[in-house]
This record gives C-alpha cells, sequence and structure tokens, in this order.
C-alpha cells in the first residue's frame, strides 16, 4: 500500500527503546517512551532530550544570488544572510497568509533549508517554480535529530567540541565520531539546543552515541508539543496556516525592516496594511482558571457572552504547572489581563489573557 506511513531511519531504534509508535503526517513517530510525556518534558527543560524529527524535509538549493531569489516568495532578508547564519521565516501566499514556516541556513555554496514534514509536497513544487535558475534538490538520504536542553550543549559537545562555539540561529559542519554532520544551533522547545542532520547509513551510530550521554534520553512527539506550547511557538496547521497572517501571528518579528517597507513578496499589501493598521485579531497567550485543559476548536467569549476568537493549541503545561492555551481573539480584547470564557464541553470556565511566552526560552545568544 502507498498511503501506509513512511519509517525515519531510527526507526528500529525507537521500538528497541520502547516509544509507542504512532502515525504523525503520513510517518511512524514516537509520540513517547516509558518515561512518559511528563517525564520527557521535564528532562528537556533541565537536561537534555533527544528527538527525531527526520520527517521534516530537508532541501539543498543551489544556484546565483539564492537569497535574493528567495526574498520573492518569503518576507525576510536572506540576500543579507551571512555564511554559517541561519534565519526563521516563512511562505506567504497572495492573499498575505502563510503557506508555511521554515528554517534557511546559508551553508556557503548553497543555502539549506528546513520544511515541515506535512507541507514538504507543497514546498518543494513551490520553490522548484518560483526560484529561477535554482536547482532545488530535497534530500532522502539523511536523518535529522533535535538534541534540546541546559545540558544539549555538553552532550553534542563532548563529541564535536566546535559546536559549543555556535550561538543561536548558527550553523557548520561538524565531525561526530567521525561522520559529518550538519550542526545547527537551533530547535523548537525554547532551550538551548542542536538540529543535526546525519547521513542515513550512519544516523543510528550518531543518535546512539548521544543517548549514551547519562544527561540525555530520548523524547517523543507528546513532549515536543507541550515543550513548544509553553515557549508560545506556532504549530504549523493549528496556530498559523493558509488564512493567518504573520501579523496576526505576533511573527512581524521574523521580517526585517527592510522588507517591510520594500514588500515585494505574495500577500504584501495586506501584511503591510496590517503592520499600519494593526489586525482584526491577534494570537495571543490563554491561560484558564480551572484545571481542564481547552484544547483546539474551544470557542472562546469575552464575558459578556460573545464570541471573540477560539483555541489553536492548548493541553497542561508540566513546568507552567497550569493548563496553557493560545488562541486568536478581537484585537480589542488581546490585552493581557482580559478576563474571558471558554466554552469547553459546552460550559463556560474562566480564563485570562496573559503574554507569551509561559516558559523563559533560553537560548544561547
Amino acid at each position: 500500500m502507498s498511503d501506509a506511513p513512511k519509517r525515519t531511519p531510527l526507526y528500529d531504534l525507537h521500538v528497541e527503546l520502547g516509544g509507542k509508535m504512532v502515525d504523525f503526517a503520513g510517518w511512524e513517530m514516537p509520540v513517547q517512551y516509558p518515561m512518559g510525556i511528563m517525564g520527557e518534558h521535564k528532562q528537556c527543560r533541565e537536561k537534555a532530550a533527544l528527538f527525531d524529527v527526520s520527517h521534516m524535509g530537508q532541501v539543498i538549493l543551489k544556484g546565483d544570488n539564492v537569497g535574493e531569489k528567495l526574498e520573492a516568495i518569503c518576507p525576510q532578508a536572506y540576500s543579507t544572510l551571512n555564511e554559517g547564519k541561519a534565519r526563521y521565516g516563512f511562505f506567504t501566499n497572495e492573499n498575505g497568509g502563510i503557506m508555511d514556516d521554515l528554517i534557511v541556513s546559508n551553508a556557503g555554496n548553497h543555502f539549506f533549508v528546513v520544511v515541515n514534514a506535512s507541507m514538504r509536497h507543497q514546498d518543494i513544487p513551490h520553490m522548484a517554480r518560483n526560484l529561477d535558475g535554482v536547482e532545488v534538490t530535497e534530500l532522502f538520504d539523511r536523518a535529522l535529530v533535535a538534541v534540546q536542553g541546559p545540558k544539549a550543549e555538553d552532550v553534542v559537545g563532548n563529541l564535536c567540541p566546535a559546536a559549543r562555539e555556535l550561538k543561536f540561529m548558527e550553523t557548520m559542519v561538524g565531525s561526530i565520531n567521525g561522520v559529518e554532520c550538519r550542526i545547527s544551533r537551533l530547535g523548537y522547545t525554547g532551550e538551548d539546543g542542536y538540529e543535526i542532520s546525519i547521513p542515513e547509513d550512519k544516523a543510528v551510530d550518531v543518535t546512539r552515541a548521544f543517548l549514551a550521554d547519562e544527561n540525555c534520553e530520548p523524547a517523543g512527539l507528546g513532549a515536543r508539543d507541550s515543550l513548544r506550547l509553553e515557549a508560545g511557538l506556532c504549530l504549523y496547521g493549528n496556530d498559523i496556516d493558509n488564512d493567518t497572517s504573520p501579523i496576526e501571528a505576533s511573527l512581524i518579528w521574523a521580517i526585517q525592516k527592510r522588507r517591510r517597507e520594500e514588500g515585494g513578496f505574495p500577500g504584501a499589501e495586506r501584511i503591510q496594511r496590517e503592520i499600519a493598521d494593526g489586525p482584526s485579531r491577534r494570537l495571543v497567550g490563554i491561560k484558564p482558571e480551572g484545571r481542564a485543559p481547552a484544547r483546539h476548536g474551544v470557542e472562546v467569549q469575552s464575558d459578556n457572552g460573545d464570541t471573540i476568537g477560539v483555541v489553536t493549541s492548548g493541553g497542561f503545561g508540566p513546568t507552567a504547572g497550569c493548563p496553557i492555551a493560545m488562541g486568536y481573539v478581537a484585537a480589542d480584547h488581546a490585552e493581557p489581563g482580559t478576563k474571558i470564557n471558554l466554552m469547553i464541553r459546552g460550559k463556560a470556565q474562566a480564563a485570562e489573557i496573559v503574554s507569551l511566552p509561559f516558559v523563559q526560552q533560553n537560548y544561547k545568544r
């Protein structure tokens, strides 16, 4: 069957380590290990956790003026991205919505791009169509793992000392146990850490080397979600999508000043208008007062019963110690401290708008 979920190079290792496998974006991925989601979450906040993110799309862009050409489909400044630097960005559509978010790195003789697993079928043809004279190559022979947490620098640095010198959003090629890997200091947990692109045939060896460190344990999709939610990081398809503008999503920081003023990318008209006038709705943090978590799709009401928005991500925040959520509300209700109600199973539950993130981000600047 062609629609059977795909497996990453680490599939057998996940099973060996007791990973509970689920279908995620067409891939068999571990949702948790015997330590459990709470334990894995705590491990990442206090020591180091290793996540398999090999389902993400890894792409090489080769040609003249790649950065400049990317600027025609992304509102980021990539023509000025220095070698060895990485930048968060997104593709926008003609209506100013977000087609997908991505990480772009200047690797010297090429650009290295990582896109979301669920959107790779869209993103790679989109780049091939729009980047004239640029060779767009998806890598199918590499794994990608993320080592995240305050001890990540030791876990990775003990095997590749040069990795210690990287700062947040910097990238390099380094040797780990004799294997040439791309090591980037970034991640999706709010903690310091790395994403490491590894040749497929060496992926298990390198991953075992990280896990041999007493400070490093495997973690699954469950902890990945609770960690990114506490850090106030958007999940594509939940918190941002084709209808959401970067301004509504509080992602204006990712649009460089020059691009805000110049435009020249799809949907610039709406985005520049929202920068000037403010959007009609905004992404906010939401703290329910009770113990019941508010999940994706829960209606948000003002204290007088008007529908003012919707929850896009929610659950229990193990570090925060309480239920937490993110969602969109009408701009005139977005001020932290605003009292709201969440319609959970037909009942109004008191909640409050709060500032994001819920847990301070600890990147190495």
